[in-house]
């Protein structure tokens, strides 16, 4: 760990130039005190690292102290550094790994490319922490401890207990054969396969996890997109699902649709509006879906749910009505 900290002081030093003890810290993200044996550490290995003093003093390393990163184009620069931008990577418990890993790989990017690249990537933004609709995208969080107990599991390939909880249920241990990891609009998922049954864990649900000595059960090579796409499917098949018949205003279609599992069947009214038959996963999600949509929507069927909608609307309307 230490190791790791002080290449970070060295390429925090190359980034910026000078940097206070205060301020290293805060990166590095322990004390001041701390900070300065890393300095003392780094000075005695031979690192050309002093310091200035004053009001604007700080340390510093000797100019033209770097490595390069040969064979690296401006694309591939590029790539990198948006990649890095991914949140993707807090859902397994490795965004501080991957803020290092983008640290050294502009560091070591030749002169050359390194503004360029850095700078073209500040103009591309991917998976914004909120839509347009100023409607919070938030990363549910993972322990790092179980984030990486898990991560060693999945890549040595040993068996993985884990203290799960279900919705609904208590928590419970259970032994289970990792096969990958998964990350959908930041949300981390455990591939796995129990009693040669196919799993699938949520990472935030997992209250503790233990890598097992005991290799895994599982197939030497494994296409996760092909795995994550047949689990998807089984899921949405499964269950309470219903199927509803609904009109819809077309400038509406797309906020049903994207809400809905699936869309079996569609055509136009005379009036323009659309006529779609549509999947949901239950009664419940069916009934948000359409209530969603207010009177750009008119659910025809099933029963119950115009029933259920008109009690929901009849109850606002009692709400808001005029005071007596």
């Amino acid at each position: 760990m230490r190791a790791d900290r002080l290449v970070s002081l060295v390429l925090l030093l190359r980034q910026h130039g000078r940097l206070s003890a205060a301020a290293l810290a805060r990166e590095l993200e322990v004390s001041t005190r701390t900070v300065l044996r890393d300095i003392e550490a780094l000075s005695a290995a031979g690192v050309p690292v002093y310091a200035e003093r004053g009001r604007h003093g700080g340390f510093a390393l000797l100019p033209g102290f770097r490595t390069e990163l040969t064979g690296l184009n401006h694309d591939e620069a590029l790539a990198l550094l948006v990649a890095g931008s991914r949140r993707g990577a807090q859902a397994f418990g490795l965004g501080s790994a991957l803020a290092s890993a983008m640290l050294k790989v502009v560091d070591a990017l030749p002169e050359s490319y390194r503004d360029t690249a850095a700078g073209a990537a500040e103009r591309l933004l991917v998976d914004p922490e909120t839509d347009l609709l100023s409607r919070r995208l938030a990363a549910e969080e993972v322990p790092e401890a179980i984030a990486a107990e898990v991560l060693r599991a999945v890549f040595a390939g040993h068996k993985l207990r884990i203290h799960y909880v279900a919705v609904d249920q208590t928590p419970k241990w259970r032994t289970v054969d990792p096969i990958g990891l998964v990350t959908v609009r930041d949300r981390g998922y455990l591939l796995a396969t129990r009693s040669g049954a196919d799993r699938t864990y949520r990472l935030s649900r997992i209250l503790a996890a233990e890598e097992l000595a005991e290799p895994a059960q599982r197939p030497e090579r494994v296409d996760l997109d092909r795995a994550w796409q047949e689990r998807s499917t089984r899921f949405r098949t499964g269950g309470d699902q219903v199927t509803v018949l609904v009109r819809v205003d077309p400038a509406r279609r797309e906020d049903l649709v994207s809400t809905a599992l699936a869309v079996r069947a569609e055509e136009t009214d005379s009036d323009g509006r659309l006529r779609l038959e549509a999947d949901f996963q239950d009664p419940r999600h069916a009934e948000w879906a359409l209530w969603q949509l207010a009177t750009d929507a008119e659910a025809l069927a099933p029963q119950w749910l115009r029933d259920s909608l008109h009690d929901r609307a009849a109850a606002i309307a009692t709400r808001y009505g005029p005071s007596a």
